[in-house]
């Protein structure tokens, strides 16, 4: 099959889905790749020769556009047009509406966003909406041997957000654990759209807390590829996501896949892949509006982190401490087994699916 892709080769979560989708595409099709603004921040040569493929396209074959909700106008020729956006909001704007209405089709990673989808544009019928869950390159975040380090680290990846409730994940680590405790809070959150000031403003609020002050928090920089985050992860006991939305969370996957506790919210695109069994879940019994002052003003609702879901994060920071320090802290068996099951190659083999 011909296919083209439209989207960001980079380190951002749409040019790590897009990165992967077309190497798996790649490996049995004929793929098309028109990067967004031409730029790729990777070189390998299965991108590089599905770049060269714009020589001779066909113009006739379906274009899938790996790209933001407002945004989804523009196609390749004159094939079928299929969206693929990647959100976390319940609730569209009026011109994201009217983006994604130029698609024939739409592609979503979970069912929660199909939900989202048919709920805002109920003139699309069901079967023009597509689940094509997203992956983790379980060749790279395999299951690592647990730590040999006598303190217990808990981890989050994923940049400065208020969404991503790294407000909360502070304040539930000063609850459960005193500096007395042999605990650490690895960040590796730098942000590379909010400026100096911002990442200042975020980290400063890390170190000037309690646990802070005693040393009990590590600031890791941006990494330079995916082997470095995973040779951070294999390192840690535990991560910890209280995200008030997401639109898939690779970083909670990748981090299953490494066979690692986790603890996260049961809300929004990751409850396509975090249960009972493989995530520590904590309940969320109300929505608020989505308003933080910097990317999101009201245009749609997230999960509202009350102070029983902070103390129930803490309480399973402390659970997960207790049984470390016992040397009873067994891998999340459950974790790999899901992590297997949304792989790439998968990913690809569902969009083939759901185009044939």
């Amino acid at each position: 099959m011909d296919l083209n892709i439209v989207g960001a080769i980079c380190n951002t979560g749409y040019g790590i889905a897009t990165y992967n989708i077309v190497k798996e595409l790649d490996k049995r099709h004929s793929v098309t790749l028109y990067p967004i603004s031409n730029q790729m921040e990777f070189d390998d040569q299965f991108l590089c020769d599905a770049v060269d493929r714009q020589q001779n396209p066909n113009l006739n074959s379906p274009t899938v556009k790996i790209w933001h909700q407002n945004q989804q106008q523009e196609s390749v020729g004159h094939g079928e047009h299929i969206g693929f956006p990647i959100f976390e909001l319940d609730t569209f704007t009026e011109y994201e509406k009217a983006s994604l209405r130029h698609c024939d089709r739409l592609f979503v990673c979970s069912q929660w966003a199909k939900d989202v989808v048919l709920n805002n544009l109920t003139e699309l019928s069901k079967d023009r909406v597509h689940v094509i869950p997203l992956g983790v390159d379980s060749s790279l975040f395999s299951s690592a041997k647990q730590t040999s380090r006598k303190n217990t680290i808990f981890f989050n990846c994923g940049k400065w957000e208020y969404r991503k409730g790294h407000d909360v994940l502070l304040e539930a680590f000063n609850r459960a654990f005193s500096p007395s405790d042999d605990v650490e809070l690895w960040m590796l959150c730098d942000n590379p759209f909010i400026g100096q000031d911002g990442n200042n403003a975020w980290r400063s609020s890390y170190i000037g807390s309690v646990m802070g002050q005693s040393r009990k928090i590590r600031m890791i920089p941006r990494q330079k590829t995916h082997e470095d985050v995973y040779n951070i992860m294999r390192q840690t006991d535990c991560g910890v996501f209280p995200a008030r939305a997401e639109g898939w969370n690779l970083e909670l996957l990748e981090m299953m896949a490494c066979g690692k506790e986790v603890i996260a919210t049961n809300y929004s695109a990751h409850t396509e892949f975090c249960n009972q069994d493989n995530c520590r879940l904590i309940e969320i019994e109300e929505e608020e509006e989505a308003d933080d002052g910097v990317w999101f003003h009201g245009q749609g609702n997230w999960a509202k982190i009350t102070d029983k879901n902070i103390d129930a994060i803490a309480e399973h920071m402390r659970d997960v401490h207790k049984r470390k320090q016992a040397n009873d802290l067994s891998p999340n068996v459950d974790g790999v087994f899901t992590a297997n099951k949304y792989s790439w190659k998968n990913t690809a083999k569902e969009i083939i699916n759901a185009i044939c």
